[in-house]
């Protein structure tokens, strides 16, 4: 079964500049839940892949992130999906850390825990650090117009990035990859 690896905030929720620290923060992006359970029905596997230095910064703690976990991941099922697999880095950027992206630890992680390669697959993200991770990866990047999406697509084309999807959200994403497929 194909893997697809998406980032959280921005992509799948709304996310924020303080932080998303608590389950009442976490607000899905219109359409983003309906598009996973789309993808899980059109037989891709889902890892997540987010950054979450809140932690590292004291914003909140791991069982925190586990509810906001369980929030998303209760979300999806109701819909009629599932997601295999949520990888997150606590680290801050000083840290240093392979698992923050645009290092690809998390990947690798998510390619362990799968049992197979990843080679291929979809990334789809909104920020440089997720294209950049995607493309030191190997994987087909997808950048999405919501969360820093915008400002994204922005320095992309100044620095001359090519061949990247893009499309105005998720839904919109998942619908590309569910014809194309």
């Amino acid at each position: 079964m194909p893997v697809i690896v998406l980032d959280r905030d921005g992509v799948i929720n709304q996310d924020s500049e303080h932080y998303i620290k608590s389950e009442e923060e976490w607000v899905a992006i219109p359409g983003s839940i309906e598009a996973l359970a789309d993808l899980y029905r059109g037989g891709f596997r889902i890892a997540i892949a987010t950054n979450q230095s809140g932690i590292g910064r004291g914003y909140f703690d791991e069982f925190t992130l586990a509810r906001i976990h369980d929030k998303l991941r209760s979300m999806v099922e109701l819909a009629g999906g599932s997601i295999e697999g949520i990888f997150y880095c606590p680290h801050t950027p000083s840290d240093d850390c392979n698992c923050r992206k645009p290092r690809t630890g998390m990947l690798e992680q998510i390619e362990f825990e799968f049992g197979g390669p990843l080679l291929g697959s979809y990334f789809i993200g909104d920020s440089r650090k997720d294209i950049d991770a995607a493309i030191d990866y190997q994987l087909n990047p997808i950048l999405v117009e919501t969360g820093n999406g915008a400002q994204t697509a922005a320095t992309l084309r100044r620095d001359s990035v090519e061949g990247i999807l893009q499309f105005s959200d998720l839904r919109t994403a998942v619908d590309h990859i569910l014809r194309e497929r």
